[in-house]
């Protein structure tokens, strides 16, 4: 094994700070929807516009740092990228139960396996746009009316944004999940807070 540094201050600030901001919209939203009454109605409701808003300049900020430093090549893929997602899924189905080598070894070039990096660029370009876009009709939905929308589309426009959010849910159940496959149980939640983690050695 060998430490190496995989994770800039940005990626490690960008990644609580989006956390931090999913658990915030996810806790408002769901005393939005009543499932439990701590802040009240007004104050959930002001809350989760607020991160809502936070969320969309983060992402801003991401895109730009990403660009400028280069650093989205961390998802480009050369080769077959299903025949390699494929590989990975086998890998935590089975082969991670059974002790086999991880088929794809984390660098300073390459730190996303492959199923990690559609994962993520599925959340980034879609999941989390469509999401805000969804809540930006709702928040503006009169407004929308005035112009002209179809007042019979609210429900499925909140429905939607509710699916939306159920499927985040899942995504962080499962991306916790995820963080206990390192080498060790939190190795890779330590790497996450100082950039350094211990990979195999090539």
């Amino acid at each position: 094994m060998r430490k190496v540094y995989l994770y800039a201050r940005f990626q490690r600030f960008w990644h609580w700070m989006q956390a931090l901001i999913i658990f915030a919209l996810l806790f408002s939203g769901m005393e939005i929807h009543g499932l439990f009454k701590l802040m009240g109605y007004e104050a959930a409701f002001h809350m989760h516009n607020y991160f809502a808003m936070g969320l969309l300049a983060f992402i801003l900020l991401a895109f730009f740092w990403y660009i400028t430093t280069g650093d989205f090549r961390q998802y480009l893929t050369e080769g077959n990228l299903l025949d390699k997602i494929l590989l990975q899924a086998r890998y935590y189905m089975n082969g991670i139960f059974r002790n086999e080598p991880h088929p794809f070894k984390k660098n300073e070039i390459s730190r996303l396996n492959p199923l990690q990096r559609i994962t993520y660029l599925m959340l980034t370009l879609v999941g989390l746009p469509a999401q805000i876009i969804v809540g930006f009709i709702y928040f503006y939905f009169n407004e929308l009316v005035a112009l002209g929308m179809d007042p019979a589309l609210l429900a499925p426009i909140a429905y939607f944004h509710t699916l939306l959010a159920y499927l985040l849910v899942g995504f962080v159940i499962m991306h916790v999940y995820m963080t206990t496959t390192g080498h060790t149980l939190t190795s890779n939640i330590k790497a996450m807070v100082t950039g350094w983690e211990e990979v195999e050695d090539d």
